[in-house]
């Protein structure tokens, strides 16, 4: 064991009592690059879309979620490399906030080409419902 090395909350307080804290362990970074690289390699490894592969099907589906004031269904169009375009079809959602933090979301999905995002603030349920009608689309068009 190194004579720096600290384990343990216990131990840790008797270090910082006599001023000796753990040093930094530099034997322990190849150790945690490896793990880096395999989270970077693994997906491809699992049958999963590589980085720069979309994993859908080419087409246009369509997808439903429930948002604030009822359900929300959406159009989307997946080409070979992702999400090409996204129609909101049909909403109960107020204009303001529900129907605007859609578009937003929509704008925002279509950039990012991905559905892991925050809801927008005061259309928490409205963004959800967007959000969810966006992945049930994404699950018919996921290749199988």
């Amino acid at each position: 064991m190194h004579p720096g090395a600290v384990y343990g909350q216990e131990a840790f307080m008797r270090a910082k009592k006599t001023g000796k804290l753990p040093v930094f362990q530099w034997k322990l970074l190849p150790l945690f690059f490896g793990i880096f690289t395999a989270a970077l390699l693994l997906p491809g490894c699992l049958g999963l879309p590589a980085i720069g592969e979309s994993g859908f099907t080419p087409g246009i589906y369509e997808g439903t979620g429930q948002g604030y004031r009822g359900p929300v269904h959406v159009q989307v169009q997946v080409s070979s490399a992702g999400i090409a375009d996204i129609v909101i079809t049909d909403h109960e959602e107020s204009i303001y906030p529900g129907a605007a933090a859609m578009e937003e979301l929509l704008a925002a999905v279509l950039e990012t080409g991905s559905t892991d995002l925050d809801a927008v603030s005061g259309a928490t349920f409205s963004s959800r419902g967007f959000l969810e009608a966006v992945d049930n689309a994404l699950r018919q068009a996921a290749k199988r």
